[in-house]
């Protein structure tokens, strides 16, 4: 797969090493049927609504990663950066989440009782734990696969557009010039601080980045499977 133009990446630019890394994970993650059921119509609601409860969920736990590295960040202006993105993560992301999730009448109440699923749990806590215990650049590639893979694959489904007018709502959000910006503010901060590192760093983050991105794909298959706690 060829690194995403739109991105600006370019294999000299510790990003576009990064991307190549998970570029087969991202090629699988566009055809999970998930996202394409978004396009095509044959996502059933229960699975979309199930999505929203956990990403409500997950949004918290990123938005408090993005703060934990704000205050790591070697730059003021990049700690300016990641703690607006956190506010933003909060308000308004989750916004459109519970909207669309009261139009199917599920309360306010019922979104912030929401249990999070095992693949939710696990992915939660590997950004946490990333982010607390690992130098700024680590952590900083842990995060950035939820808003790189999101910006690719907005894009993406946007060519293709859906049927459900809930469904589009949701692709416009992460397909939107704004959005794109918040991602390219984390890709240039991922390539300067890239540019800094040993090899051993750079192993390192590449390994949180693809763990990431996994998770990423995990994430959607999570949803697709309304999974569950066992036993």
């Amino acid at each position: 797969m060829v690194v995403p133009a739109a991105s600006d990446v370019t294999e000299t630019k510790f990003t576009g090493e990064l991307w190549n890394h998970i570029a087969s994970i991202y090629a699988q993650t566009l055809e999970h049927p998930f996202l394409v059921g978004l396009t095509d119509g044959t996502l059933s609601r229960d699975r979309f609504e199930f999505y929203l409860l956990q990403d409500s969920h997950y949004l918290r736990a990123f938005a408090q990663a993005l703060s934990v590295l704000a205050a790591k960040a070697p730059r003021e202006d990049w700690g300016i950066t990641l703690n607006q993105h956190a506010v933003g993560a909060l308000q308004v992301e989750r916004q459109l989440h519970e909207s669309l999730l009261a139009s199917y009448g599920i309360s306010p109440q019922a979104i912030a009782e929401a249990r999070p699923a095992p693949t939710n749990y696990a992915y939660t806590n590997h950004l946490l734990a990333a982010v607390w215990q690992r130098p700024f650049a680590e952590g900083l590639a842990a995060v950035l696969p939820c808003y790189w893979i999101y910006w690719e694959v907005g894009k993406e489904l946007k060519k293709r557009g859906s049927t459900n007018p809930d469904y589009q709502r949701w692709i416009d959000q992460y397909a939107g010039e704004e959005y794109g910006r918040f991602v390219e503010q984390v890709l240039a901060m991922m390539d300067e601080e890239g540019a800094r590192l040993d090899a051993a760093a750079r192993q390192r983050a590449r390994d949180l980045f693809t763990f990431s991105a996994r998770y990423e794909y995990m994430f959607w298959d999570m949803a697709w499977r309304l999974e569950h706690w066992l036993p």
